[in-house]
């Protein structure tokens, strides 16, 4: 069983630069792959970026390449979300999310357990 809560999000101005964490209670963390996932109501949570358990390897979708960073501190059971050069369409709820598996998967339906999530608000 792995716990997971979220901080950092906020509101922030269009170019700004906010950092998401993802804390973890429970056995053996540095044992999952971890996502970020992000949501607009009234539509679907799709993933941002991902990250497999050593760290080594890393996912991005297209449209934050360049300007988000996901990367983990298996010692502190936290994995981070580096957000820069923020853009309006970035406005949503962050998730993280993490899947019994050394390799990060890219659909949600893989992931077991789920943070809260944090709004992230950013203002043109």
């Amino acid at each position: 069983q792995v716990r997971l809560v979220e901080s950092g999000g906020g509101p922030v101005q269009a170019g700004g630069s906010l950092r998401l964490s993802c804390s973890a209670s429970g056995r053996a963390f540095g044992a999952y792959a971890v996502g970020w996932f992000r949501q607009v109501p009234g539509e679907e949570r799709l993933i941002v970026a991902s990250i497999d358990w050593t760290g080594g390897q890393t996912y991005y979708v297209d449209s934050v390449k360049g300007r988000f960073t996901v990367s983990r501190d298996n010692d502190e059971n936290t994995v981070y979300l580096q957000m820069t050069t923020l853009k309006p369409e970035d406005t949503a709820v962050y998730y993280c999310a993490a899947a019994e598996s050394g390799q990060a998967p890219r659909l949600q339906k893989f992931y077991a357990y789920w943070g809260q999530g944090t709004q992230v608000t950013v203002s043109s």
